[in-house]
């Protein structure tokens, strides 16, 4: 449940976002600020407690939404994991307890159950607990299970959406997911599932008229590439890859579908990507190459 917000000085507004900026308020008065931002709270043993599921976008701390960045400023205890920025783990209070739950690709030194069980410790400690979630945390960011735990606890849980890796790569390319005539369909997917289910079918709503974009999918470009030709998009299209979206190291390259994997080894892109594949209405499917019906990649 997402709480409004109360009203605040427009002053107090601007201090905080700029204080990384040389802002002048005193480390103090800004937490104390933002506590009052925070939402009212169940109480255990006597102190407030609050789970706080926070979307701070692909990376750049500007891209933060204002209620993200108070309730990182008011956090007693901040759990985050190597796709967080140092410097939005960095607006958390210098007295704020910081855990890195140290979660990577096929080695995940945190198990998400290990996750789960420090946030409803520290919660029951009666601390504001902020849970950072790359992008937005429901998309693609396991943020089901981290709720399921706080209710079963009996603690008040709020998710605070993010910008998605999606929305955050297209502005910085300047063009539209969705542009008129060309595609009327947004499709987000994932290359990538739980630890025992078959791999997703990632290219079966690809048609005519579609955008499509694959998180967690470089290691499985090439049975997406060969899924998608199957689905008849012609392999010429140009695919687009946005690697690290809003960091230093950000980049940005095309190629042609048929050269996706070839592309994305030449660059040495192997982590943190989406693909972006439009597919225009005025280009046709290619010769039947597959059954519509009961298919699958």
């Amino acid at each position: 449940m997402i709480r409004p917000l109360p009203s605040l000085p427009a002053w107090g507004v601007l201090e905080r976002i700029s204080r990384r900026l040389g802002a002048s308020l005193s480390h103090v008065q800004r937490r104390e600020a933002a506590r009052r931002a925070m939402p009212d709270t169940g109480q255990i043993g006597g102190k407030q407690a609050h789970i706080a599921l926070v979307g701070v976008g692909p990376g750049a701390a500007d891209l933060l939404t204002l209620r993200a960045m108070r309730m990182i400023a008011a956090a007693d205890v901040v759990l985050y994991d190597r796709l967080v920025e140092p410097e939005v783990v960095a607006l958390s209070s210098r007295n704020a307890h910081k855990i890195y739950v140290g979660k990577e690709v096929g080695a995940h030194a945190w198990p998400q159950d290990r996750i789960d069980a420090k946030i409803i410790e520290e919660a029951r400690k009666g601390q504001r607990v902020v849970r950072l979630k790359s992008g937005d945390p429901s998309i693609f960011g396991r943020v089901t299970e981290e709720l399921i735990a706080a209710r079963a606890a009996g603690i008040e849980v709020e998710i605070v959406p993010g910008v998605t890796a999606a929305c955050a790569a297209a502005a910085h390319r300047q063009v539209s997911l969705t542009e008129r005539g060309v595609a009327d369909t947004l499709i987000l997917t994932t290359g990538t599932c739980r630890e025992g289910d078959p791999l997703p079918e990632s290219a079966l709503h690809a048609r005519p008229g579609t955008t499509t974009v694959f998180y967690m999918s470089v290691r499985q470009a090439t049975r997406i590439r060969d899924g998608l030709i199957m689905r008849g998009v012609p392999n010429g299209v140009q695919i687009q890859i946005a690697a690290d979206v809003a960091k230093p190291s950000e980049q940005h390259l095309s190629c042609a579908l048929r050269d996706l994997p070839e592309c994305l080894q030449e660059a040495n892109i192997n982590g943190c990507a989406i693909l972006i594949l439009t597919w225009p209405k005025e280009i046709k499917m290619q010769a039947k190459q597959y059954d519509f019906v009961g298919a699958a990649l």
